[in-house]
């Protein structure tokens, strides 16, 4: 296959950091680009948390969205937090389409 490929950016909390990993897999074997987070604070990616870094790395996330024709929210037992909560306002405000692991 080649030709165009849909770009979904991941969404979710970074505790799910299997999830990603696994739905990355699935949907980049579908033939999507899928671009996901780069660090998992939530799973031991410390860095996250120094001075400055989560609100870079929140704004960065706002500009993967933009680059995406969709999101795909990890919502692993429906949960939904803060910041991921931000991003489907941010992707609904700019017209992106929303999926989700699991039904809500």
């Amino acid at each position: 296959m080649t030709g165009n490929y849909k770009v979904i950016t991941l969404c979710g909390s970074t505790r799910f950091k299997e999830a990603f990993l696994q739905e990355q897999k699935r949907l980049t074997l579908e033939g999507n680009i899928v671009i996901s987070v780069g660090l998992f604070g939530h799973s031991g990616d410390g860095e996250v948390w120094t001075e400055g870094t989560k609100a870079m790395l929140d704004d960065m996330h706002k500009r993967k969205i933009d680059m995406a024709d969709e999101i795909f929210v990890i919502n692993v037992g429906g949960y939904i937090g803060e910041s991921t909560r931000s991003e489907i306002d941010y992707a609904m405000r700019t017209g992106k389409a929303v999926r989700y692991l699991e039904d809500n």
